[in-house]
């Protein structure tokens, strides 16, 4: 025993000088980790506006942080709730439950929403089907849970984001609280899943009555519109406009278009403002970072979402959104330095997702895309299987990338499911835009290259799954975005994702190995001495870890 303790005592007195070395401030935990996830942020942007960013921002994250530099998502399909599922798991459709913002129910045929929960109620607006929500169909566990478990509940979590689903889904199944924003009356509310009041604290904030504020303005660009040159000129034709606008043209007026339908303040570069501000009191609030244990606070800057939905990509109008969230940013990370101190906090800034051109903007330079028209698909879907099968409207509906059968009244047919599957494989092959169709039961003896086959794999959930998947050719959207753009594809500019460490513990640096979405929970795990999320796939970043 004596021999054991010599030995024990020597090893420690090896490794402490090194552990010092690393941690300064001599914690075995930092204080505080924010997690931020900003929405439909495409690696490049991290680069393409980088002369025009200040100090304290993106800059700041890119000079004293560790970056990512090739950091992919590895399921399809690549979208909100999935995206924020797997940061904070590790975890893939397949086995977290999470197949899509929402989905269909294959054995019983119900559409479910990923956060819906009618056994709790809206807390801070009352009678509103917006706060009941909860995390119960999320199947595993978070990062977030993790910490909650490792220090006996004494760990504060708290998820914050203007979507419902980017709040509840990161914050986990032991969160001591979620917030999100009711468009009806601007304010932050929860659910009686985490409490049955909101803290004075939410209800303060709430009564200042914030987007007024912002919306009182128009919104015009930063600085002088002829200097983005980073960006398409102003009013394209593949632009939308906000509610009432006659031209997607600045200066936007937000007033106005607040006054006509409420959500429009979420396509406005103030949600993440607004979002950053109540972090801000949420610090307080919760007295995040100043307690005996770590705690943690996930962030979702949505409206980078909703305008890139809106304007596409290429806009002046997403140009504008990056900038100032860079300055929301700076002064985001001067609080954290002066409430809970430099180097004892960790902020990781990642993405859900990115997003494609606007097909207009494509096609206007030579880059093949076009328009998939669903809708037209699943009526001749459906006539072809009634004039060479004789089953009438077996097929449910097409979400998710994926054709979804309804199961029941294919049992009561008694018919080939398979032949149904062949058809429908078969037609879809032949169509314009569709790169691979594939019946899911058969995916392993089908020609599909990887990456592209494992994200299938990852992604489909026998339960939450259409058993048809289609993948389109690059460059090709759904046909209601139109305008605008959207995201979902294995492609890397909906997968390749920005990723970057700053604080406690990180050295400045970067890798240009390959890693994936999957890998930031196992990496938090390690840093902060926990076990992994318990549907965990993913591996620590070791070129982060190591020294």
């Amino acid at each position: 025993m004596r021999k054991l303790f010599v030995i024990s005592g020597f090893f420690w007195l090896q490794i402490l000088p090194g552990w010092a070395q690393r941690n300064p401030t001599n914690l075995i935990r930092p204080k505080l980790v924010v997690g931020i996830v900003v929405d439909q942020m495409r690696w490049d942007f991290l680069y393409r506006y980088y002369d025009r960013y200040s100090e304290g921002g993106f800059k700041r994250l890119l000079t004293e942080g560790f970056s990512c530099e090739n950091t992919y998502i590895n399921y399809l399909p690549s979208y909100t709730a999935v995206g924020h599922t797997c940061i904070y798991s590790g975890s893939v459709p397949s086995i977290s439950g999470i197949t899509g913002n929402d989905w269909i129910d294959q054995l019983t045929g119900a559409r479910v929403y990923c956060t819906d929960d009618s056994s709790v109620q809206s807390v801070g607006v009352p009678a509103s089907p917006d706060g009941k929500m909860s995390p119960r169909n999320l199947l595993v566990s978070t990062i977030t849970d993790e910490l909650r478990m490792a220090t006996s509940l004494q760990s504060r979590v708290v998820g914050i984001s203007l979507k419902d689903r980017a709040a509840i889904l990161p914050a986990g199944h032991m969160a001591n609280a979620a917030f999100w924003m009711d468009d009806s009356t601007g304010n932050f509310i929860s659910s009686t899943y985490y409490m049955n009041k909101l803290p004075e604290a939410v209800v303060n904030f709430n009564r200042e009555k914030n987007i007024e504020q912002f919306v009182q303005n128009e919104w015009n660009t930063l600085y002088p519109v002829n200097t983005y040159i980073e960006s398409d000129s102003d009013n394209r034709p593949y632009e939308g406009k906000l509610p009432g606008e006659s031209a997607p043209v600045f200066p936007h007026n937000i007033k106005s278009a607040y006054a006509k339908n409420h959500s429009s303040f979420r396509s406005t570069p103030f949600g993440n403002s607004l979002t950053l501000d109540f972090a801000k009191r949420i610090l307080t609030a919760y007295q995040l970072g100043v307690g005996s244990a770590t705690d943690f606070l996930t962030i979702n800057c949505a409206s980078t979402d909703y305008v890139g939905h809106l304007f596409g990509p290429n806009s002046i109008e997403v140009e504008d959104t990056y900038l100032r969230l860079d300055l929301d940013l700076a002064s985001f990370f001067s609080e954290l330095d002066t409430k809970i101190g430099k180097g004892k906090y960790i902020v990781f800034l990642t993405a859900d997702h990115g997003a494609a051109n606007a097909v207009g903007y494509s096609q206007e330079n030579r880059i093949p895309a076009d328009f998939f028209f669903s809708s037209n698909i699943l009526t001749n879907l459906d006539q072809l299987i009634q004039q060479k099968l004789g089953y009438f409207k077996v097929i449910r509906s097409a979400s998710n990338y994926q054709i979804n059968f309804d199961l029941e009244k294919i049992t009561a047919y008694n018919a080939d499911f398979g032949a149904i599957k062949k058809l429908v494989v078969d037609y879809l092959k032949k169509q314009p835009g569709v790169s691979y169709a594939v019946d899911m039961d058969k995916l392993q003896e089908t020609a599909i290259p990887e990456p592209i086959k494992t994200m299938i794999i990852n992604g489909y959930n026998f339960k939450r799954s259409g058993q048809v998947q289609v993948v389109f050719q690059p460059g090709w959207l759904d046909s209601w975005a139109r305008t605008g753009t959207t995201h979902g594809a294995w492609n890397p500019y909906d997968t390749h994702i920005p990723l970057i460490f700053m604080g406690w513990d990180i050295h400045p640096g970067a890798t240009a190995n390959e890693v994936h979405m999957t890998d930031i929970a196992p990496t938090l795990a390690t840093l902060l001495h926990i076990q992994a999320p318990n549907g965990n796939i993913g591996k620590p970043i070791t070129d982060l870890l190591s020294r």
